[in-house]
C-alpha cells in the first residue's frame, strides 16, 4: 500500500482487525520512510462489476462514488453511519449476486432509492430529485404525492 503522505510503496501493517459489521478488515499502517500513520479498509469483492452509463460507456463500479452520492443525499441528517454503510454494502452485494457483469446505471439508482426509502425519507427525496432529474417544483409535488400514495397502501 502506497503512503498517502510521501508516496513510498513500502508501508507496514501494525494492526489488523475486523470492522464491527464483519464485512471488512481495518488495517493500521505506518510508512517506513516518513513514519506517517494511516488506516486502510479491505473488503471482499466477489466480482468485477461494470456500470453501463446512459451514454453507452462502460466504467468499473466505484463504491466510493456510490458512497459519495449517498452522503450527499443524507447530508445534515442524523443517521447512523454504520447503518448507511450496511445499506451500501447490501446494494453492492445485491449487484454482485445478480450474475450480470454489466449493470445499467438506472438499476443502481433504483437500488439506492429503495435503500434510502428504508433509511430516511428526506434523503430518499433528495436522491430522487437528482436521479429523476427534477426541473421544477411541480416535479417534487408529483413525486411527493406518489410517496404519500405509497404510504396509504
Amino acid at each position: 500500500m502506497r503512503c498517502p503522505y510521501c508516496s513510498n510503496a513500502d508501508t507496514q501493517v501494525k494492526d489488523s482487525r475486523p470492522t464491527e459489521d464483519g464485512n471488512s478488515i481495518r488495517r493500521r499502517r505506518v510508512c517506513s520512510d516518513c513514519g506517517g500513520r494511516f488506516t486502510t479498509f479491505e473488503r471482499v469483492q466477489l466480482r468485477e462489476l461494470m456500470v453501463l452509463k446512459k451514454s453507452g460507456k462502460r466504467v468499473p463500479l466505484d463504491r466510493d462514488k456510490l458512497t459519495r452520492s449517498v452522503q450527499t443525499a443524507i447530508r445534515k441528517r442524523d443517521l447512523d453511519p454504520e447503518r448507511v454503510d450496511r445499506m451500501i454494502t447490501g446494494i453492492v452485494r445485491q449487484l454482485e449476486s445478480q450474475g450480470e457483469g454489466d449493470i445499467p446505471s438506472d438499476e443502481i439508482g433504483r437500488l439506492v432509492m429503495e435503500g434510502l426509502k428504508q433509511v430516511d425519507e428526506v434523503a430518499y427525496v433528495r436522491f430522487a430529485s437528482v436521479y429523476r432529474d427534477f426541473q421544477e417544483a411541480k416535479d417534487f409535488e408529483g413525486f411527493l404525492s406518489e410517496l404519500s400514495g405509497d404510504d396509504e397502501e
